[in-house]
């Protein structure tokens, strides 16, 4: 194994626990714009994904790159996808207190 494998790995697994400890710790008020901030970050990683796909010589490389932009892209897709459900959640809510002012405001 050469050291820049052996350091690749090693940023790839701390990376890893230090997403995994921020992650966790975030208040779940604060998931839908940590959710939106993902979603651009991941757009980027796609956009590199091809850019690296484009550029590869052979079959592996390009299998890769491939694999590495459906990947990409079915993230963004479900990040827009959870980030949706949860802005529809608020909506609801918001929408069903109209509701109750509405009615309270005909009753008086």
């Amino acid at each position: 194994m050469s050291v820049e494998l052996v350091l690749g790995i090693y940023v790839f697994i701390l990376a890893m626990f230090v997403g995994f400890e921020v992650i966790s710790r975030v208040p779940s008020v604060l998931h839908t714009p940590l959710m939106s901030a993902t979603n651009a970050i991941h757009g980027i990683v796609v956009l590199g994904a091809m850019l690296v796909a484009g550029a590869a010589d052979t079959l592996l490389l390009q299998a890769l790159g491939f694999i590495a932009v459906v990947f990409g892209a079915a993230n963004v897709f479900g990040g827009f996808v959870v980030t949706d459900r949860m802005l529809e959640m608020f909506r609801k809510r918001g929408a069903e207190l109209d509701k109750e002012t509405q009615r309270k405001a005909k009753n008086a």
